[in-house]
């Protein structure tokens, strides 16, 4: 006999569908569930999204451990440091310190979730497979909506000639070594890169940096640059710019080797360097999670953006694209929460468009702050340059739905 099992596909149909429950998703769907529409929030991993599980807080939790270890090793040494000493130096334990970041993100990960409950947003776990614009499949339910909010985020990309895997890592994997590392190579100077190489210099490992401009964080200003570079001089971080990586071979001891040339005599082999490591993390951007997107039907740009105009509607009625995915803004967390409300109060009827003079980003950096005042160098810059240039252009008590939520 042949058994032929049947799956009863369930339907669910709602006002609005959000894909992506990360800081621009999430934040879309409770304010429309607090507008009193009803609203489900599709997620395939993690409520939080990449800033929340696998980037900013994360990584921010391990540049405040790697600061307390390094710091330690002043106290440690003869006569100690502002008076106070150790007996000895401080021991690290690298799968210890990663479950420490872990709980901290899992904490978070249930604060998004009960947000999402307690507004009266519907949170499904899976991967959505769109049939149409308006219509996706989870597992064994079809839900049917009359708005979507594309929330995908983005990705690392990925360089054809440093295939992930096998010690070539992302910023993702980054976050979850588990051992301590004697020599890491960093492949692009940007903030990610350099966020990550610092952190695991404070934690003890060499670290090279391979970028291809003429310098560390090239869109900044060189007076921007400069305490970074002098910092990374005096901790003896190994800087190469102006060459291109051309690959990574496996060792017999199971160290990588990067090859890598300078720009100018590129096409000369023997001009070609190399340098050893434990693990090459790619970082030279990040990319829109916009794959699977054919069957709505929305308009991309040549880079894998959804074209979207200043009320990040797309060319679809009714479908709206907000944060890394869409060609709106820049690729950062409180602007897709921005976009994220925005987008919940026009479906609602109001009349709102989307201004980056109007994004307030000074009150959750400070909120931040309180808890890493004294981390990383780059974001102690970064976070002064903002704080000066929008103290013009904010109204003094202006609160979002951002705020709200970090607020608690």
């Amino acid at each position: 006999y042949l058994h032929v099992r049947l799956i009863k596909m369930k339907t669910r149909k709602c006002k609005l569908l959000v894909i992506g429950a990360g800081p621009g998703g999430y934040v879309a769907a409770i304010r429309s569930a607090q507008l009193g529409m009803d609203t489900v929030i599709v997620e395939g991993e993690r409520a939080g999204g990449t800033c929340l599980i696998r980037g900013c807080i994360p990584s921010k939790a391990m540049i405040h451990a790697a600061h307390k270890f390094h710091d330690l090793a002043k106290h440690a040494k003869k006569g100690g440091h502002m008076g106070i000493s150790i007996p000895g130096p401080a021991e690290l334990e690298m799968a210890a310190l990663k479950g420490w970041k872990d709980d901290i993100v899992d904490r978070l990960n249930k604060g998004v979730e009960h947000l999402l409950k307690s507004s009266g947003a519907e949170l499904i776990t899976g991967w959505a497979e769109f049939k149409d614009a308006k219509t996706v499949v989870v597992g064994d339910t079809q839900i049917e909506a009359e708005n979507v909010i594309l929330a995908n985020g983005s990705v690392p990309i990925e360089l054809p000639f440093l295939k992930y895997g096998d010690g070539v890592i992302s910023s993702r994997e980054a976050l979850n070594i588990d051992e301590k590392l004697d020599h890491l190579v960093v492949v692009g100077g940007g903030y990610i890169g350099l966020e990550l190489g610092i952190t695991h210099k404070m934690l003890g490992a060499d670290v090279t940096i391979v970028e291809a401009m003429d310098s560390v964080l090239p869109i900044f200003d060189k007076e921007l640059r400069r305490p970074l570079e002098l910092f990374m001089k005096k901790n003896k971080i190994k800087v190469n710019t102006g060459v291109f990586a051309k690959g990574v071979e496996k060792l017999e001891n199971g160290r990588l080797k990067l090859n890598f040339i300078d720009k100018d005599n590129a096409d000369d082999e023997s001009k070609m360097q190399s340098v050893e490591a434990d693990r090459v993390l790619v970082t030279v951007g990040r990319r829109p999670r916009s794959e699977g997107l054919a069957p709505t039907g929305v308009a991309l740009d040549e880079r894998g953006f959804v074209k979207v105009n200043n009320q990040c509607q797309t060319n679809m009625k009714g479908v709206y694209a907000i944060g890394d995915v869409a060609d709106l803004g820049e690729m950062l967390a409180h602007v897709a929460s921005f976009q994220g409300e925005m987008v919940a109060e026009i479906i609602a009827g109001h009349n709102r468009a989307y201004d980056p003079v109007a994004v307030k980003k000074v009150d959750i950096a400070m909120r931040v702050r309180k808890y890493f005042w004294r981390q990383a160098w780059l974001f102690n810059i970064i976070w002064f340059v903002c704080y000066g240039i929008l103290l013009f252009v904010m109204r003094p008590g202006q609160q979002t739905m951002p705020d709200m939520i970090w607020q608690g």
